[in-house]
């Protein structure tokens, strides 16, 4: 009989799987958080710091998305924080669209044993796999139908502005606008 599948066994699993080749010169790193969020976030890949620690959003994107959290009174303690890709590309390059299809799985697995109720997708990496056709500019702060009782709602990835100034506001309305949604949809 096997062991039902956890987060801690799959963060274990993670650990063994050699079917990306980025798992040669970077770390694994697997989502973390409140397993039983109603929020769950989701990026393109980890970065060195995150490479290093071994945990997502620890850099200066991670920073600021805590700083953004803050703004509708939530903490990391309360949401799921990932990423579409497990391991950091090389120079913190973009991924590549096979590096995300391999990766998927992983995703996949998370968000079914966390069952958020609202995922956002952070930057056009991680809205790409839900919504093709759909581009961040666009639908960045707008509630997105993904599927019965699950809603995306698309938000510029934080670093995105660290590079990009003129962006921060944006950001800042976009966590308005969720923080809006979820209290109108009681969803905490």
């Amino acid at each position: 009989m096997t062991d039902p599948i956890t987060l801690d066994v799959l963060k274990e699993k993670l650990r063994e799987w050699k079917g990306c080749e980025l798992h040669k010169t970077a770390n694994p790193v697997l989502g973390e958080g409140n397993p039983k969020a109603k929020v769950m976030f989701i990026g393109e890949a980890p970065g060195q710091k995150e490479d290093e620690l071994g945990r997502p959003f620890v850099g200066a994107a991670g920073q600021f998305l805590d700083e953004l959290l803050g703004t509708i009174a939530l903490k990391r303690e309360d949401v799921y924080i990932t990423n579409v890709v497990k391991y950091r590309p090389p120079q913190n390059r973009d991924p590549t669209p096979e590096e995300k299809e391999q990766c998927m799985p992983w995703l996949m697995l998370e968000i079914a044993l966390i069952k958020p109720r609202v995922i956002v997708p952070l930057g056009r990496h991680a809205l790409g796999h839900f919504f093709t056709k759909l581009s961040i500019t666009n639908a960045h702060g707008k509630p997105q139908k993904l599927m019965d009782n699950v809603t995306a709602f698309p938000i510029f990835h934080p670093a995105a502005a660290l590079h990009n100034g003129n962006l921060r506001q944006a950001l800042y309305d976009d966590f308005m606008a969720l923080g809006k949604y979820l209290k109108e949809e009681k969803i905490s």
